[in-house]
């Protein structure tokens, strides 16, 4: 991937779903429209929407892939922020195989992953980064200081986000 933003993935700050009401239905009629046609109605939709054959035909992977399409086509793509965070994991898983196997290996999950709990009716987002982890803005070394701090009391951080040890052979 390396750096800068590579050509496929569109840099538009997105608009939100229920800004327009009118294009969210839109969306929704075509997004319905998907499971009604044959695998080549949606080859062919493919050919419209991405100017190409499509790769298969698989009609889950086609599906899936045009939904995605589509929203992205009324929403926007992914944020300037996402794009730099996805070259930065990929400057990162290029930059040795001796990284890589490391990520592999570590139970940690790469930077860049989000980590979300839901806790007492309100949503915790957490994004995991090199060395530590990000929570409202404030920087942790440990997932147990963020359970902690959320839950009011003394939590493992790791089983607190659904998050175990892997066991021998798991990999």
């Amino acid at each position: 991937m390396g750096r800068g933003s590579p050509a496929n993935l569109t840099t538009i700050d997105p608009v939100r779903p229920r800004d327009d009401p009118a294009r969210d239905v839109t969306v929704l009629t075509r997004l319905a429209a998907l499971k009604t046609m044959s695998v080549n109605q949606l080859k062919a939709e493919w050919m419209k929407l991405f100017g190409t054959s499509a790769p298969n035909n698989s009609r889950l992977f086609l599906e899936l892939r045009l939904a995605y399409r589509i929203q992205e086509l009324a929403y926007g793509g992914l944020s300037r922020d996402t794009v730099r965070l996805l070259n930065a994991i990929a400057d990162e898983l290029e930059s040795g195989s001796q990284r890589k196997s490391k990520l592999r290996q570590s139970r940690m999950p790469m930077a860049g992953t989000r980590l979300v709990r839901e806790w007492n009716g309100v949503e915790h987002t957490v994004t995991v980064l090199r060395d530590g982890f990000e929570w409202q803005g404030r920087t942790y070394k440990s997932l147990s200081a963020i359970a902690r701090a959320i839950a009011g009391t003394r939590w493992n951080g790791w089983r607190f986000f659904g998050l175990r040890e892997m066991k021998r052979g798991e990999r």
